[in-house]
């Protein structure tokens, strides 16, 4: 689509909400040029476009991971970034390029995402509590692929919804410029705590850690109060046991069995390593037969 295209296409709207993106670190690191591409250049574009289109808010899909290295003290929205994958340093960058956007006219808001978990109808694996609940529910055992000691904020793909509502109903000033960490203070768990809770809710599971198992350099803990503060319509309300619970039932509902989430399936990256090896995508992941037909 031609620039002047595209802001046409924008043009008449309040709001752009953007999340669109390669959305894990396994991805990103597979192919952190392209991350930087999608994740970034474009995104930048994005804001860049509606605001020429006069578009007035622009809310981005940002992430805690850009805290990334950040040590166990909790973290407010002033804290300086420190990632530590291409994800991570994708977000980061787009705040810093977009936030000088703002004006009169252009009211960016940044919401930064807590680890999410829960079901939904395209469900994701690589999700801390999704994944150890589909290994101690398909095998018995919950299976940890680190050595479990850092820190990770967690929030219910439905509180990450119920945040996106409150912000874009939200007087402009009260969200311009801002940025949000998403999720509750309480909802902050070493990962071994989060593994705790699901061996305790699967009878007669046990506690593994994958051959090789690290510490992992992503270790941040995150104060959630200010958007409490600001839309006080805002409450969460979803916990890790809930959602474990809810996982839970949903899995014995489906039949889920290790080789669909662990294969390529549902697993992003083998999924696209499968789409590449077949040929139905090209190597910046587009389907082939668009680009064919374009």
């Amino acid at each position: 689509m031609a620039r002047g295209d595209a802001v046409e296409a924008l043009r008449g709207f309040d709001a752009v909400i953007h999340l669109a993106g390669l959305s894990n670190d396994p991805l990103g690191d597979y192919r952190p040029g392209l991350t930087e591409a999608i994740n970034c250049t474009a995104s930048v574009d994005l804001a860049r476009l509606a605001k020429q289109a006069g578009v007035s808010r622009f809310l981005f899909a940002s992430s805690c991971s850009n805290y990334g290295a950040s040590g166990n003290d909790y973290i407010t929205e002033d804290a300086a970034f420190n990632p530590v994958t291409p994800y991570g340093e994708s977000k980061a960058k787009v705040e810093r390029l977009v936030g000088p956007m703002a004006d009169e006219n252009f009211s960016p808001t940044f919401l930064r995402a807590s680890t999410a978990y829960g079901l939904s109808p395209r469900i994701r694996f690589d999700l801390v509590v999704n994944n150890l609940t589909a290994w101690a529910f398909t095998t018995g055992e919950v299976h940890l692929k680190s050595d479990g000691t850092a820190w990770r904020p967690i929030v219910h793909v439905e509180d990450i919804a119920a945040a996106y509502v409150a912000i874009v109903e939200a007087p402009r000033e009260a969200v311009h410029g801002a940025a949000f960490n998403i999720g509750m203070t309480d909802e902050n768990y070493r990962i071994r705590d989060i593994a705790e809770i699901v061996h305790r809710m699967v009878p007669g599971s046990t506690l593994g850690f994958a051959a090789g198992a690290e510490a992992d350099k992503r270790n941040y803990r995150v104060d959630c109060d200010l958007i409490r503060r600001v839309l006080p319509s805002y409450r969460p309300r979803w916990t890790c046991r809930l959602g474990v619970e809810q996982l839970l039932e949903a899995y014995a509902a489906f039949g889920l069995k290790l080789a669909e989430f662990e294969g390529e399936r549902y697993n992003r990256i083998a999924h696209m390593k499968h789409r590449l090896a077949n040929g139905t995508v090209d190597a910046d992941f587009r389907p082939v037969t668009q680009k064919a037909a374009a």
